[in-house]
């Protein structure tokens, strides 16, 4: 199926064509896993969200929020996003589980107790990315596109109504400013 079929029945499944949906699920699913596959080949190994979990709860944030989506390439770089916000989401549940989630502490053998391994590095570079996104809000969005959407940069170009020359341009502004917030 082409990229403009694609959108075709992305349009029609927005005007209430729930058979535009079950035409477009099998490919929609296999673009979303190839994302959520991205976005976990990231995470920490022994991540309790596996990629088809992933995939489900972006959909149905996606659903939930009946979003008018221009393409394919904006339905993946929303998805893409959903994806990220559930991934920092889960981080920082479990960052709080570990902190005990606002229960009194006890005395208890630690060695006893399941260790709950914390990527602070994905919860870091989401408030990295909310700080560049204050600052300049194309720049985030376009670090967000290319490297968490899995666009390629002439997509994430086309998304962001920009050349592909302004996009490399921007994108190497982008990666230094987060560079220089993480270290």
């Amino acid at each position: 199926m082409s990229k403009g079929q694609i959108t075709e029945l992305l349009h029609a499944w927005q005007n209430g064509d729930q058979t535009a949906l079950e035409q477009i699920m099998p490919f929609l699913h296999a673009e979303l896993r190839r994302l959520a596959k991205q976005h976990m080949f990231r995470e920490n190994a022994g991540h309790t969200l596996q990629p088809t979990a992933l995939v489900n709860e972006a959909y149905l944030r996606l659903v939930d929020m009946e979003l008018e989506f221009q393409d394919r390439a904006h339905f993946l770089a929303l998805a893409s996003r959903a994806m990220r916000r559930i991934l920092v989401d889960h981080a920082r549940s479990r960052k709080r589980l570990k902190r005990g989630a606002g229960q009194k502490p006890i005395s208890l053998d630690e060695s006893a107790l399941p260790s709950i391994a914390v990527d602070s590095n994905l919860v870091d570079l989401d408030e990295a990315l909310n700080k560049l996104a204050a600052f300049d809000a194309r720049l985030a969005r376009s670090i967000e596109l290319v490297y968490f959407g899995g666009l390629t940069t002439t997509e994430a170009a086309a998304v962001l109504d920009i050349s592909r020359v302004t996009l490399n341009k921007e994108m190497k502004l982008a990666r230094a400013w987060l560079y220089n917030e993480l270290k």
